[in-house]
């Protein structure tokens, strides 16, 4: 597998945000910017492209200057769904790229080097791949074969909505990575922003990393 080998970034933005206060969270400020610029400007040096998959009206996103891809499947079927509509777009819109990387976008922490280590072990299992952390597995996190869009199409019309049982059932290989620094504390690399108390430990995490 050539580590230059391009791929597309999908973010997926379209959780419902209860534990939040429901509305868009990726769109809530971290040090004075929304939590999906921060996921921006971290991958963008990783991939060829991106794509924000999201439902509703796709004028929210339109500052970020992506394309805003919204589910097929009916009804809130969770980020499953997501990675499936981001596969059709790719699919469909760069038919030359074998694989894409998902992000859920709210974990505006991830590792600058994603990309680059889920390429590197492609070489040795040229399969589905998931990130795994000192706190357990993060099947949203992953490096996807863009082949695997009809499967996951046909998983979500049996009424799969689980991402990790989706990656369990296709033998997707675990790649660890190690905590990231910030605010020169180590911390999960897939921190994720679920509550508002979760915000606040973000914002002081970057305002000791950026004082």
């Amino acid at each position: 597998m050539d580590l230059t080998d391009p791929v597309v970034g999908i973010l997926l933005a379209g959780g419902r945000s209860s534990r939040m206060g429901g509305g868009d969270k990726c769109l809530r400020p971290l040090a004075g910017r929304p939590i999906l610029a921060h996921i921006i400007e971290r991958l963008k040096p990783q991939v060829c492209d991106m794509i924000i998959n999201a439902n509703g009206d796709v004028a929210r996103f339109a500052s970020f200057g992506l394309p805003v891809v919204a589910d097929s499947v009916a009804g809130y079927a969770g980020p499953l769904a997501g990675v499936h509509a981001g596969l059709q777009w790719v699919r469909a819109n760069r038919p030359d790229i074998r694989y894409a990387v998902t992000i859920a976008a709210d974990t505006p922490f991830f590792p600058s080097d994603l990309v680059q280590r889920f390429l590197a072990e492609l070489a040795h299992h040229p399969t589905l791949l998931v990130a795994r952390s000192e706190e357990g597995v993060h099947p949203v996190v992953g490096l996807w074969p863009v082949t695997l869009a009809g499967d996951l199409e046909d998983s979500l019309k049996e009424g799969m909505r689980k991402v990790g049982s989706f990656t369990e059932e296709h033998g997707a290989v675990e790649v660890s990575f190690p905590p990231v620094k910030v605010g020169g504390r180590p911390i999960d690399p897939f921190f994720n922003i679920n509550r508002p108390e979760d915000l606040a430990e973000a914002e002081a995490l970057v305002k000791e990393h950026c004082p």
